[in-house]
């Protein structure tokens, strides 16, 4: 009777065994990298950018659009310093807007440094509009104090606030554009009936509001458009678990369709608030081509 062959696996080459370990060495680099970079990115990269994202609404048709463009959440503070707004007047300037819209959080934590206040006013004075600079409350502008000086430092920059009020903008051809803002719906005491009592006759009403969830009461009101900010977008991105502030869990970014009608667009802003990084969420300009 003949012993059965016992097949020995094949021995492992030298060769192979270096390029194993290369891999693994290359694996063990890119992730110890990955560790390094991401947060140096979110903290000390991405928050310093600026990003226009530029949009389209109503149908094309022979007369000059509105050139609208909003900015949100600021919050300023000890490591989002008033000179850092230079790069945002720079984006918002060269988009030449007709009308710019803040929908509100100025400051982060306004008791913390109110030196800020001053140097504040002379950026606020730098954003240019060819008919005029528009804002509403935000939470932020309620807390820390800032409810004492928000409204002044505003109106001393060139900006009138809308506190469940609203304008008729007439336009150099005849057409009229509601322009209404409504208070804070956190710390305010937000009335879209109040708001909506100061239009009369209109061709395109446009909102502010600092919450976005809230936008849900204006539909059925015929407003066109409805701009808000708050959520940042979820400040930081991180996939299957994002990231939402309150009053902004149901619309967090971009562009919505409320109804056949009314649309809302929620800006992810430029400042940062409790974490101050931003990863895959840029800070953001937007500007509207209004088709009326």
């Amino acid at each position: 009777m003949q012993n059965p062959k016992i097949k020995t696996p094949p021995r492992t080459s030298k060769k192979t065994k270096k390029k194993t370990k290369r891999i693994l060495l290359s694996i063990i680099s890119v992730f110890i990298l990955l560790i390094v970079a991401l947060p140096f990115y979110a903290w000390k990269v991405e928050p310093f950018l600026v990003h226009v994202n530029h949009v389209e609404l109503g149908k094309k048709n022979e007369r000059t659009p509105l050139n609208v463009v909003q900015i949100s959440d600021l919050q300023v503070s000890e490591y989002f310093e008033t000179n850092r707004l230079d790069k945002v007047i720079e984006k918002v300037n060269a988009q030449n807007p007709d009308i710019l819209l803040f929908t509100g959080d100025l400051f982060d934590n306004y008791s913390k440094y109110p030196e800020q206040m001053a140097p504040m006013i002379e950026k606020l004075k730098a954003f240019k509009a060819n008919i005029g600079k528009y804002a509403v409350w935000g939470n932020h502008d309620y807390g820390g104090g800032a409810v004492r000086v928000y409204e002044d430092v505003m109106s001393a920059g060139g900006f009138t606030v809308l506190r469940n009020q609203g304008e008729t903008l007439t336009l150099s051809d005849g057409r009229q554009v509601f322009l209404g803002g409504l208070d804070d719906s956190l710390l305010g005491n937000p009335s879209v009936s109040d708001t909506l009592a100061y239009r009369q006759n209109y061709d395109y009403a446009i909102t502010m509001t600092h919450e976005p969830d809230v936008a849900d009461a204006f539909i059925g009101t015929d407003t066109q458009l409805v701009l808000a900010g708050h959520s940042h977008g979820g400040q930081v991105w991180i996939p299957f678990y994002p990231i939402k502030n309150v009053l902004a869990e149901k619309y967090t970014r971009g562009l919505y369709q409320l109804d056949a009608i009314t649309q809302l667009y929620v800006n992810t802003g430029i400042g940062t608030t409790s974490i101050h990084a931003r990863f895959g969420v840029i800070p953001e300009v937007t500007q509207f081509t209004i088709y009326i």
